[in-house]
């Protein structure tokens, strides 16, 4: 288990795929939408980035849940 900041986090992500689309952005709106586990010291979130990857490789594909639009006729 290793414990980053989000900052932290994006950068470790980065460094195994420096392709990859995940930006400090969208982690922080996934921490924030309770989407991403994470526990708070002080002011700062940490997440697990051993356990990141699985959860993105496995949540990125489900459509959004809750989410109706009215159609215009």
């Amino acid at each position: 288990m290793r414990m980053r900041t989000l900052p932290e986090a994006v950068k470790a992500i980065l460094q195994d795929d420096p392709e990859s689309a995940v930006t400090l952005t969208a982690l922080r709106r996934m921490v924030k939408q309770g989407k991403i586990p994470f526990v708070e010291m002080g002011t700062k979130r940490l997440i697990d980035v051993d356990r990141l990857p699985e959860y993105l490789a496995g949540h990125t594909a489900e459509p959004p849940h809750g989410l109706v639009q009215r159609i215009p006729e």
